[in-house]
This record gives C-alpha cells, structure tokens and sequence, in this order.
C-alpha cells in the first residue's frame, strides 16, 4: 500500500479558519475561494484533505459543536430543571457574544443562511439543532420523574421552549446585542419559567 504525502498543514488552525468564515458568511455565502484564502490552501488541498466544501463544513460544524456550543452538554449536569435552564441560556448569550468569535450562532446563522432545505450543509445543522433539543427533552424526562418538574409539563415542550430563547438569544446577537444586555434577558426569562 502506498503511503501519502503527509499533510503540510495544521488541520485544527484549518478548522478554526473555516469555523470562522463560515460563521461569519453561512455555508452558500462561503465560495471555494474564500476558504483557499481563509485557510492558505489551495481547493485541491482542500477537496483532498476533506472531500469537499460539505465535508469541510461539517467537521467545522463538529468542532463548534464540541467547543463553543459545548455549553449545552454542560447545562444537562446542572442538579435541577431550574439550573439547567440558567445555565444553557447564559451560555447562548456568552457563546454567541465571545470576544473573538462572530457574533451569534452558527448552528441559527447557517440555518437563517443555507437557502435550499435539501442541502446537506442544512439537513447536518437541523439535525444538530434536533439533536439539543432531544438531549435537553430527556433532562426534561427525567427531571419530572424525578419530581423536580411539575408532571403536568410536556417535557419536549419544555425543550422547545428553551430552544426558542437560545435560538432567539442568537439571533440578537447576531444583531449586535451585547452581552450584557442578553444577560439580562436570559436572567428576565428566568424570574420565573412557565411551569412554576
């Protein structure tokens, strides 16, 4: 079997380049060009290291998932329904006011941007945003089992409904508020949650 050339290239240095631009533009405003100069690779590389420029983004959707969208993962631990919620909407209103990330979401910003729904780049982002809001169903599950959510809560309602703030949280950031004032309003949602 014939061994390649190694990769000339930081694939993580990549990755953070092109989590930016696509963050920044949406998967269709990102051409082929813009990446070759965001990355310093020529497209060749680029198709050869990753397949294509879906294959590019979904493993830079696969790092935002894991890092900055990592609040979500950490808000499930949380000891109760109530600090669940706290956390994950205070971690939407960091995660998509960082200091030095684009402002908003990409997983909202891709979905907002990515014209035809039968596009894989958008079929991959539904299917994250899917994926949070079944993760944040079974806490919800599994907190009313537990007593800790009123029985006559549906608990994927309750998911539903914190997705709606995050997403809403993202698309005003996207929109230039500030941290601050997505703070306070996370912290206004949580004066009181609909089930108390």
């Amino acid at each position: 079997m014939a061994i390649g050339r190694p990769r000339e290239f930081d694939v993580e240095r990549v990755l953070e380049s092109a989590l930016r631009l696509f963050w920044t533009r949406g998967y269709e405003g990102t051409t082929m060009a813009d990446l070759s100069a965001a990355t310093n690779l020529k497209a060749g590389s680029i198709y050869g290291a990753f397949g294509s420029k879906a294959g590019l983004f979904k493993q830079v959707v696969e790092r935002y998932s894991t890092t900055i969208f990592g609040y979500g993962a950490a808000a499930l631990e949380a000891d109760s329904a109530r600090e669940v919620v706290r956390r994950w909407l205070l971690g939407a209103a960091d995660a998509t006011t960082g200091p030095d990330t684009p402002p908003g979401c990409l997983l909202v910003q891709g979905a907002l941007a990515t014209g035809d729904a039968s596009t894989d780049a958008k079929i991959d982002l539904c299917a994250r945003r899917q994926a949070a809001e079944v993760m944040l169903t079974e806490r919800f599950t599994r907190a009313r089992e537990a007593g800790d959510l009123p029985p006559t809560v549906e608990p994927r309602h309750a998911a539903a409904y914190v997705i709606a703030l995050s997403q809403g949280i993202a698309v005003q950031a996207a929109s230039g508020a500030s941290r601050e004032d997505l703070r306070r309003l996370a912290e206004l949602a949580l004066l009181r949650l609909p089930w108390e």
